[in-house]
């Protein structure tokens, strides 16, 4: 499917239309050099910007996959077009460590989590004044109660799901 600018006339630009200084730190903020990095840096961004926000929602997803049992190690990838709310592409991959197959996944992420900007913001409660706390030793990994992002509230609903997918598929093979 192909977009061709899909919010209409391009009239707002610059920093009326994105205002805010970024580009800092993008590496050092996310994993090194563990993990693909999309180039957007967070800081500076408001949670509308899906540089910012889809990072953080790629983020609890794989850690709800890994909690769940899911797979020992996995990277989420989140794509999306402006003007586009769902996103065009969600692609996981788990490195050969997946208790369940690629695609399934991605079936289950689409299934059980809020894609959309507004549904990211929605979930993660990114409307809160917490991003200061991000200034300073990154935006990964930490266990403050402020960082949504970082829980892993979805992995039993996510293990059940595949349970439940597993036994209906022995039964129904019988």
């Amino acid at each position: 499917k192909y977009h061709i600018n899909p919010t209409g006339r391009f009239v707002v630009g610059g920093p009326m239309g994105d205002t805010g200084l970024t580009g800092r730190k993008i590496i050092v903020d996310t994993y090194g050099g563990m993990g693909r990095h999309g180039g957007g840096a967070f800081s500076g961004k408001d949670p509308t910007k899906v540089d910012r926000s889809a990072c953080y929602m790629a983020r609890y997803i794989a850690k709800n996959i890994v909690a769940a049992g899911l797979a020992e190690r996995v990277e989420v990838q989140l794509a999306y077009a402006i003007g586009v709310a769902e996103p065009v592409s969600v692609w996981i991959d788990t490195f050969g460590t997946g208790n369940v197959a690629n695609g399934q996944l991605e079936e289950l992420v689409r299934r059980n989590f809020q894609l959309t900007p507004k549904g990211i913001i929605e979930s993660l409660k990114l409307r809160r004044p917490i991003y200061k706390k991000t200034a300073v030793y990154g935006h990964f990994g930490r266990n403050e109660r402020d960082f949504t992002w970082e829980l892993t509230d979805k992995a039993a609903a996510l293990r059940e799901q595949v349970a439940g997918r597993s036994e209906s598929a022995v039964k129904a093979s019988r």
